[in-house]
């Protein structure tokens, strides 16, 4: 067997091995390596076909693999700082708003969430309005029925950065640890809502006292 021979057999050996693969990091690299394989052979041969082929696929797996690198790394940085999410922004897809526009209201399908670039939004129902480099709509990917808890109004007009939840599900299933992360980040987003709504109860509940206070001497 000559070397060339080799380098083939070894390149098939690696494309059904990548066939086989269910996470994308590890078929990108396989993919790579097949195709570094498949390159040197086709050159090798003269079969050009091979080589254009090759030469277009090499930057492909190259730079797919590079931006899944990178984006878990982000997941991972935010994972210990903050809650911003600026890690999805390359996966999500720019959009305008305008003043009086409903993003999504409650009882809605849920299908999509946001990340605010410019303007301002509010969420109706807790009365909360969202700074920019925010996202919303995450939890309804977490809800079992996938329907909106609140409503989100744009307050002025501007720009937003939407993302399916069918593409965030690819990118979860693709890569474990993504799925690991994102959990990790909408289960603090969960956890901020439950501080909020219990520091709420606690205002409420001092606040009732002067309520009835105020409401027998109005009585009176």
């Amino acid at each position: 067997m000559t070397w060339v021979e080799a380098i083939g057999w070894f390149g098939a050996a690696l494309a059904i091995a990548g066939s086989a693969m269910k996470t994308i990091i590890p078929l990108r690299c396989i993919g790579i390596g097949a195709n570094l394989c498949s390159l040197t052979v086709s050159a090798f041969l003269g079969n050009i076909p091979g080589v254009v082929a090759n030469l277009i696929l090499l930057p492909i797996n190259s730079v797919r693999l590079y931006q899944m690198l990178g984006l878990i790394k982000r997941v991972k940085n935010a994972s210990k700082s903050d809650l911003s999410m600026e890690w999805l922004k390359p996966f999500m897809t720019r959009r305008k708003t305008k003043t009086g526009e409903l993003l999504f209201a409650k009882g809605d399908i849920a299908d999509c969430m946001f990340f605010t670039i410019s303007g301002r939004y509010r969420l109706k129902e807790i009365n909360i309005e969202l700074l920019q480099g925010q996202v919303v709509g995450e939890m309804g990917f977490m809800s079992p029925s996938n329907t909106r808890t609140q409503t989100l109004e744009c307050l002025e007009e501007g720009e937003v950065l939407s993302i399916s939840y069918d593409e965030v599900r690819q990118l979860y299933f693709q890569n474990p640890q993504f799925g690991f992360y994102f959990l990790r980040l909408t289960s603090e987003r969960l956890f901020q809502n439950m501080e909020r709504m219990e520091e709420e109860i606690v205002r409420l509940r001092e606040a009732l006292p002067q309520i009835e206070t105020v409401q027998k001497a109005a009585s009176a």
